[in-house]
């Protein structure tokens, strides 16, 4: 399904040699909203971290900076939960719209751009030129009811429903020039379908990764099975990596495993801390693990399993990445 043109095929190139420079495999950037709460952002609100591209872009662009101090390889924008119906119904015009979305392209680039001149002057080989994923959250991201974490979206969305609502967006993020389109917490085969249908329709030049989260460590979270969801992957040569993302790390491990026998794209982990998002109390419950605060020991055990990008996602720090970071770097 689908032709890989030249610019796919170079910007795919990119990331096998950002993995291989990295020794193999590349280090994704942590929480986004965890860090920007430290610093005093109030994002309780539907639009989440991308209300700070509104009220706070430059504490979006001081995270990706830490992250990046931290040995990020990937930053992930603050894109998530930007979506044009999210921004016009807080009266913004399409105009303002897709400047935002834009804008957070080019924080990600601003920040890594700025940060690989400082740092290729003062150091050698410790730090990669990292690239920027510019961050689509799923169709129930947009909801803000927690149906990213159920695929219970209701019998009235449908395929072309979603290819609709996902379509302006990623042709916005695709003109501002990112590096990767990383899809995020897609909880179904139907959304999955829609990406893979939709990104061959726009023939985009830019690689995608596509990310699910997990309830039960071994299904997406509307029970269907990952064999779906991946066949349906391993159709598309646009979509280059597939994983999870946002799910306890006590399932990544099991997870990676059977993502191996499933696919031969690159394997993508950025598991949350190990708290759970309480969706109706809008607060995180303490984990149930204490395996779970070890998360050096777990990302050496998930790249031995097969994973090439490895990160974290909700409740994860810079702090913690520095730790990933040097532990899957460090010479034998």
């Amino acid at each position: 399904m689908g032709i890989k043109n030249d610019a796919a095929a170079t910007a795919t190139s990119s990331l096998d040699e950002l993995i291989e420079k990295a020794g193999g495999c590349a280090v994704v950037d942590g929480g986004l909203a965890t860090q920007l709460e430290a610093h005093g952002a109030s994002i309780n609100d539907p639009l989440w971290s991308a209300l700070c591209l509104i009220n706070d872009p430059h504490l979006i662009k001081k995270v990706h900076m830490e992250y990046l101090e931290a040995g990020a390889d990937i930053l992930v924008t603050s894109s998530y939960q930007a979506t044009l119906p999210g921004f016009l119904s807080r009266g913004l015009s399409i105009e303002e719209a897709e400047t935002l979305l834009r804008k957070s392209v080019s924080l990600a680039t601003e920040a890594r751009d700025e940060f690989w001149y400082l740092i290729s002057k003062a150091t050698e080989g410790e730090y990669n030129r990292a690239l920027v994923a510019a961050s689509i959250g799923s169709y129930g991201a947009y909801l803000a009811d927690g149906s990213e974490y159920s695929g219970n979206y209701g019998p009235n969305v449908s395929l072309e429903k979603l290819k609709d609502f996902h379509r302006r967006r990623l042709q916005v993020l695709v003109q501002a020039c990112p590096d990767l389109l990383a899809f995020e917490t897609i909880p179904n085969k139907l959304e999955t379908q829609a990406i893979v249908e939709l990104l061959e329709e726009e023939n985009f030049s830019v690689p995608s990764w596509i990310c699910y989260s997990s309830l039960d460590g071994d299904s997406a979270p509307s029970g269907e099975s990952f064999e779906e969801c991946l066949d349906i992957i391993n159709k598309s040569n646009q979509v280059v990596a597939a994983g999870i993302n946002c799910a306890p790390p006590r399932f990544i491990d099991g997870l990676v495993q059977k993502f191996k026998q499933l696919t031969d794209k690159v394997i993508v982990v950025y598991p949350n801390s190990g708290e759970r998002w309480d969706a109706r109390a809008k607060k995180w419950l303490p984990s149930e693990c204490s395996e779970e605060n070890d998360l050096v020991v777990l990302a050496r055990r998930w790249q031995d399993s097969g994973a090439r990008l490895i990160g974290g996602c909700c409740r994860t720090s810079p702090a913690a990445i520095q730790a990933i970071s040097k532990a899957l770097k460090a010479k034998p």
